[in-house]
């Protein structure tokens, strides 16, 4: 299957967020369709078998509600900002046994400007954050095997929030305690809009995920999931 992300997807993006409402998305709800949803849903579909290769454990599900494509409508409920729809688009290739985008898994983020593949675990819930603590502290030299390997970080830098203590049980002089402060378990690597719009993405984007391979593996086995 051949997919390809059209320039026309940046396009729609940046029109959406110059006239964020309902009305304007509606009239235009072709060109969501044509530029982004179907494009995504071809590439998802298209990984899929790609996926299946790097671990059998993790879904690429092509459902347009509740699969791989996130939402473009904004959950308002609680947020300050009320405009109803997002100006990225995102997609999570979430591991068998995760119900939502607190389990690990991959994720591409396609934004004007902000392009980006990622992969790990954020903000897993405090039990589950300690588990990965635990694992690292258990095998330094595992983790540093899977962050420092020179295929990871000639692309991919470990980012995400993180505490300001040190957390419970561990010294501020632990030689790893930076990582063990994590918040998030994530790593992320930076994509241009030339890219993305490539007939090689989907080439390109089954590499990176190749690469986080070890880090991924780390991830899983802390939290006590197949890899």
């Amino acid at each position: 299957m051949t997919v390809k992300f059209s320039p026309q997807m940046y396009t729609f993006l940046h029109d959406l967020e110059a006239n964020n409402e309902r009305d304007w998305f509606k009239a235009h709800q072709d060109r969501y369709d044509q530029y982004i949803k179907n494009p995504a849903l071809d590439f998802i579909e298209a990984f899929g078998p790609h996926l299946s290769k790097i671990s059998p454990h993790f879904v690429a599900d092509t459902r347009g509600v509740g699969g791989s494509l996130f939402r473009i409508q904004r959950d308002t409920r609680f947020a300050k900002d009320k405009t109803p729809y997002k100006t990225n688009t995102g997609m999570q290739f979430r591991h068998m046994m995760g119900k939502d985008a607190h389990a690990p898994g991959f994720y591409l983020n396609l934004e004007p400007g902000a392009n980006y593949m990622g992969c790990g675990l954020w903000r897993p819930e405090t039990k589950v954050a300690y588990q990965i603590r635990e694992a690292i502290d258990a095998d330094p030299t595992g983790w540093k095997k899977a962050t420092t390997n020179k295929r990871f970080t000639d692309y991919f830098e470990i980012g995400g929030d993180s505490l300001t203590r040190p957390p419970k049980g561990y010294d501020a002089d632990h030689p790893l305690i930076d990582d063990l402060k994590r918040k998030d378990f994530i790593a992320s690597t930076r994509l241009t809009q030339k890219q993305v719009t490539s007939a090689d993405f989907l080439k390109d984007f089954t590499d990176l995920c190749t690469r986080t391979v070890p880090f991924m593996k780390f991830i899983c086995d802390a939290v006590n999931v197949p890899f």
